[in-house]
């Protein structure tokens, strides 16, 4: 019965234990509750605090954005309302200035109308003066204006006649005076027509084989025998299928004469090796080294100039292999000697001095090309290192017209050398180059303005230019040959020079019915 009470009155605790639990539970999720609304109601009013706040700033930096758009705006209207108006105020000084102009040029119309007018009554004046003073004269001399003219004409005729004797007087006299002078120029004329031999310009030579099988023999083993001979004498041995003949090719005429005579002792002698070949250059090399000196010396006897260093007489022997237009350098520079002497002795003046400038004159084309500068330039330079005179340098310098000539002969070699390189037959020319070069020179001169008719002749060395004299008066004439020679000097290439000769005539003609 214990144990039934004990039970009865465990499950009433447990039964108000569950009870009063359960009450404890809903007085803490009240309060748990009331504790949520009160902090949800504080952040309602945080958030709406700070959207207060930040409405507020946003407003804030909206009003400051507006103010400086609104000063922004008043200054690019302050600064254009400023440009207008000094847009405007320029427009009215332009205005007044026109204004200002327009009533200046309307004071010097009515000046010069008035000038005109006045111009205009003096003439009439003018006019009325000269005919009463015309019919006055008429009446004190007793002649009419007709018979005056004949009067007048025939006393300018009688002085026009004793004048035109004076001057034929004048004339004669000066005829007489210039006789010499003719005389030379006609001699000078004589000596440029002479003849002389020239050699054609060419780059290549043709040494003859015995036979074909040489060929073989010159090759030699894996070509080491042509090879040796190029390598040592700076020429290429062309071996083509030219019967019995080999041909040698370069610009240097010495090289080309020594690789010649190489290949010639190597024919005769018959062993070809590159030890032969080199031993057959060395003596080739001395012989034509032995013929160069020798060739300066003849040059030297030929002109009969003496006196001169050793190197300048080898560097003589040299030109013998150098030619120009086809006309051989040395034979040129003998002629120009020769030519310089023949001048010069005709007008009194030093002939040796004059002969050995004539022959010295192209003696920088021995090395031009080896030194750097051009002929007359390198040719100045090693005159003055073998001291030569000034006279003879001078000569050199200008012989081309590089400088100024300082004395006569300087004049003469220039004219000689003219001479020589430019008579007809001198230096030689394809036709096709000739032909080329005067239609080229007309072509030239019948662009400008004012040329009627044009004409290439003595064999190119001469333009006559015909012109319109309505188009071209006696000042422009000058200009016009000027400019005609700068063109052709521009874009010709001519050996000598070109004379520009320009005619000019007004002609009139009537017919007597």
């Amino acid at each position: 019965m214990e144990y039934i009470i004990i039970a009865i009155v465990a499950v009433a605790l447990i039964v108000a234990a569950f009870f009063a639990g359960i009450q404890y539970r809903k007085k803490v999720g009240e309060a748990q509750i009331g504790a949520a609304e009160t902090k949800a109601r504080e952040i309602i009013d945080d958030a709406l605090k700070s959207a207060d706040a930040k409405k507020r700033e946003v407003l804030l930096e909206a009003k400051e954005e507006a103010l400086r758009m609104k000063n922004d705006l008043e200054k690019e209207v302050k600064e254009r309302r400023g440009e207008v108006q000094r847009q405007e105020k320029r427009v009215v000084q332009k205005e007044e200035t026109l204004e200002r102009k327009g009533e200046t040029l309307e004071r010097k119309e009515q000046q010069i109308n008035k000038r005109a007018e006045e111009l205009d009554r003096k003439n009439r004046e003018i006019s009325e003066i000269h005919d009463q003073k015309l019919a006055e004269l008429e009446k004190i001399s007793g002649l009419t204006t007709e018979q005056a003219k004949e009067q007048l004409l025939h006393s300018v005729e009688e002085d026009v006649k004793h004048e035109m004797a004076v001057m034929l007087k004048e004339a004669e006299t000066k005829t007489k005076e210039e006789a010499t002078k003719k005389a030379r120029e006609i001699l000078t004329g004589a000596i440029q027509r002479c003849a002389a031999d020239h050699v054609a310009e060419s780059t290549v030579s043709v040494v003859p084989l015995p036979n074909d099988e040489m060929k073989g023999r010159i090759i030699g083993r894996e070509g080491r025998n042509i090879r040796a001979l190029e390598t040592l004498t700076g020429i290429d041995l062309i071996i083509d299928d030219t019967p019995e003949a080999v041909i040698l090719s370069g610009f240097d005429p010495i090289r080309r004469e020594i690789a010649r005579i190489t290949l010639e002792k190597l024919i005769v002698d018959g062993r070809i090796h590159p030890a032969r070949i080199e031993e057959m250059v060395n003596k080739a090399t001395k012989e034509v080294e032995n013929k160069i000196r020798e060739e300066g010396e003849a040059a030297t006897f030929e002109t009969n100039v003496h006196g001169l260093h050793p190197e300048l007489i080898r560097l003589l022997g040299k030109l013998k292999y150098r030619t120009s237009y086809g006309q051989n350098v040395l034979k040129h520079s003998i002629e120009v000697s020769h030519l310089s002497g023949l001048i010069a002795g005709e007008l009194g003046i030093d002939v040796r001095m004059a002969k050995r400038a004539g022959l010295l004159h192209d003696v920088g084309k021995a090395v031009d090309h080896e030194m750097e500068g051009s002929h007359v330039t390198i040719g100045a330079q090693l005159l003055k290192k073998y001291r030569e005179s000034r006279v003879v340098i001078n000569a050199l310098e200008a012989h081309h017209g590089d400088v100024e000539p300082e004395s006569l002969i300087a004049v003469i070699v220039q004219a000689a050398d003219s001479i020589s390189a430019a008579r007809p037959g001198a230096r030689r020319e394809t036709l096709e180059n000739y032909i080329t070069r005067l239609e080229k020179l007309e072509a030239i001169a019948n662009e400008f303005k004012g040329v009627e008719k044009t004409f290439a002749i003595q064999a190119g060395r001469e333009l006559r230019l015909v012109v319109m004299p309505e188009q071209v008066n006696d000042d422009e004439m000058r200009i016009l040959a000027r400019d005609v020679v700068k063109r052709i000097e521009n874009e010709l290439e001519y050996p000598g020079q070109i004379k520009v000769n320009i005619i000019r005539e007004t002609r009139a003609v009537e017919y007597a019915k």
